[in-house]
């Protein structure tokens, strides 16, 4: 009986520890979580990342699979959008689970796609590798279900600091808004440079609210009120 209870004891603890190690390794690293690292091959060579981009904002930008109409559309746009997230201090790192002849095959094909009426691009940042899942599994993008790739679907901005401070996830079917993103990225430069929040819809330029923390007893000719609740200044 005392074999068995003993037994019992030790099958539940070890399946309990199984559930916490499978638990977590499908679990998506928080807003203010240290970003996984990882190393890895890319059309651009070997990266260490995020090691390599030192003092960097860093965007992570994650597909199941090369070569499908919505992933190529994104990638089609953040190529014409690079140089706007570079003025930003925004590197942009790709991962796709295919295998890295075939970011290569990929790459080449899109560089040749004229889209919406512009003119083909250069693809300046890499595609990376993923075939063992180890980076889809890393930033939690791996469902439960057995060779589920489907939702390898995240992005991740992720600050100088390698602290993630925003996620987004879309479906298979949708593409992702690529002006969110960015203005997603703007919004958290104001809030570190000013101390300030962004309201609803914000886009730069327009106003922004003071956190109620702050110190309200200084003068500043630009604050006004919208309610008890809500100061508001224009942004500098």
């Amino acid at each position: 009986m005392k074999k068995k209870l003993i037994f019992s004891a030790v099958l539940v603890f070890s399946m309990m520890a199984l559930w916490a190690q499978e638990k977590n390794m499908f679990t998506v690293p928080l807003i203010g979580e240290e970003a996984p690292s990882f190393t890895a091959q890319s059309t651009n060579g070997n990266i260490s990342f995020p090691g390599d981009y030192a003092g960097k904002w860093k965007i992570l930008f994650s597909h199941p699979q090369d070569f499908t109409p919505i992933c190529s559309s994104e990638i089609l746009e953040l190529a014409q959008m690079q140089d706007d997230f570079k003025k930003l201090n925004v590197e942009l790192v790709v991962v796709s689970v295919d295998p890295l002849d075939m970011h290569n095959s990929w790459k080449s094909a899109l560089e040749a796609v004229t889209y919406k009426d512009r003119a083909p691009v250069a693809i300046k940042f890499p595609l990376v590798e993923d075939v063992d899942l180890s980076i889809s599994r890393a930033y939690g993008m791996l469902h439960l279900t057995p060779g589920s790739i489907r939702d390898v679907r995240g992005v991740f901005v992720i600050d100088p600091d390698n602290k993630i401070r925003a996620t987004f996830f879309y479906p298979l079917e949708i593409g992702r808004n690529l002006d969110e993103l960015e203005r997603t990225v703007t919004a958290l430069q104001t809030h570190d440079s000013q101390n300030v929040l962004t309201p609803a819809n914000w886009k730069p330029g327009e106003d922004v609210f003071i956190p109620y923390q702050q110190d309200l007893t200084r003068v500043d000719p630009g604050v006004y009120s919208i309610a008890w609740f809500m100061l508001a200044k224009k942004t500098n």
